[in-house]
């Protein structure tokens, strides 16, 4: 089993079977769900995967994190495909953690999805 994830931190995760135009292959992906949730021991955590294909057109509500630490590439957050992941699907990390900034971006992003603005 992987080590305890934080909100906040990018780890790698295998999104593997996918259907449709779901987001698969083994990729980054952000930790949101709160930190007492994971700690409490639910099997799942709550994750939105990054994309190393950044577009512009998407920029409302795709968060754009430069690369740094281990997190090779630049990336773009897919705030518009959350899901949650047996524990067992984490692999490598946390390779970085996002800025308090780039979180409250992807918070603004999130809400915006989901249509909580």
């Amino acid at each position: 089993m992987v080590e305890i994830v934080r909100r906040g931190e990018v780890w790698v995760a295998n999104l593997n079977p996918s259907r449709g135009q779901e987001v698969s292959k083994i990729r980054p992906v952000l930790v949101m769900q709160n930190d007492e949730l994971t700690a409490a021991g639910t099997p799942m955590v709550v994750i939105l995967p990054l994309t190393t294909r950044v577009y512009q057109k998407f920029s409302k509500w795709r968060i754009t994190i430069p690369a740094r630490d281990r997190l090779l590439k630049d990336c773009q957050v897919i705030i518009d495909q959350p899901r949650s992941l047996d524990r067992t699907r984490f692999g490598e990390g946390p390779l970085t953690r996002l800025t308090d900034a780039e979180m409250a971006a992807v918070e603004r992003s999130l809400s915006a999805v989901f249509g909580l603005w």
